[in-house]
């Protein structure tokens, strides 16, 4: 991917990879193709999100944590921080309250 992608990230996407001096820590591409991949999945997880309300057994906020959880696991196609995001995007796409996320370990 060239660094002309028409595709702009949300500042709060963008912020998963700025420096303490603002300056991003991966080039755009890299951040555009991220981004990418993170919006899509959490469009793709809305209807299951859905299906799991609706069985009865959770409430929004479990179906979230749950769905953080998963996506913050070891050998997750993301990192903690952008499952962070993931879980807060699906949030606001499912118009649900965002949860208060666990912490991240540095490691």
């Amino acid at each position: 991917m060239d660094d002309t992608s028409q595709i702009q990230p949300p500042p709060s996407f963008a912020e998963l990879f700025r420096t303490r001096s603002g300056k991003l820590s991966a080039p755009i591409g890299e951040v555009v193709a991220r981004y990418e991949l993170c919006e899509d999945l959490a469009c793709h997880l809305v209807e299951q999100a859905q299906t799991l309300y609706h069985s009865g057994n959770s409430s929004e906020e479990q179906v979230l944590l749950g769905m953080h959880a998963g996506l913050a696991a070891q050998g997750s196609v993301v990192s903690p921080t952008e499952a962070g995001w993931i879980v807060q995007r699906l949030a606001e796409l499912l118009e649900w309250r965002a949860p208060q996320l666990p912490a991240i370990d540095p490691q």
